[in-house]
């Protein structure tokens, strides 16, 4: 059994809270956000790329994405590759740039989108909780070999929930931060 460690502990909760920040920033809100574009992947010169590095991706207005292909021969391969990524978006093909206007998100896909989010979120509450566990069993196990006394894992057992309470806590506000950007209230 591993010995309890805080630090690490501390850094897989942290890890949770990032990884659900990372998917939430995925979503789509109907406000242009370059993140949107962060999971597709191109397939330019005999290589999946990611599409940051093949183009500059900005959003020059509330309702626009902009790509800039740095290679103009790329330019067709990454207009295909939003096309295919399944994100409802319609890129527009000027030459060196592609626009992407973000349509309106309809009432009932912004209502799959808030459920989306909630489930993330939840994923990330049991990879917490299941790190609190690992910490837990950790300290129990420390003890049970008398490397700490009983107050000891007492204390550490107070730490562990303190830490696993403000990272659930992170989790719950990126929600609802996320819920309130795509109800649009």
């Amino acid at each position: 059994m591993a010995k309890y460690d805080k630090a690490d502990l501390e850094r897989r909760m942290k890890g949770a809270v990032e990884s659900l920040k990372g998917d939430l920033a995925g979503l789509r809100t109907g406000r242009a956000n370059t993140a949107l574009l962060d999971p597709i992947v191109v397939e330019v010169y005999g290589a999946h790329m990611p599409l940051n590095q093949v183009a500059t991706v900005s959003a020059p207005e509330p309702r626009l994405l902009s790509v800039q292909v740095w290679d103009k021969s790329n330019v067709t391969p990454v207009e295909k590759a939003i096309r295919s990524a399944g994100l409802g978006l319609n890129p527009i093909n000027d030459g060196n740039n592609i626009r992407l206007p973000i349509p309106d998100l309809t009432e009932e896909r912004r209502k799959e989108l808030a459920k989306l989010a909630s489930k993330y979120a939840e994923n990330a509450r049991i990879a917490i909780r299941n790190v609190r566990r690992d910490g837990m069993e950790a300290l129990k196990a420390d003890e049970a070999k008398k490397e700490i006394s009983e107050d000891d894992r007492k204390r550490c057992e107070t730490e562990v929930q303190k830490m696993t309470d403000e990272q659930i806590k992170a989790c719950d506000e990126a929600a609802a931060a996320k819920e309130k950007e795509i109800l649009g209230k």
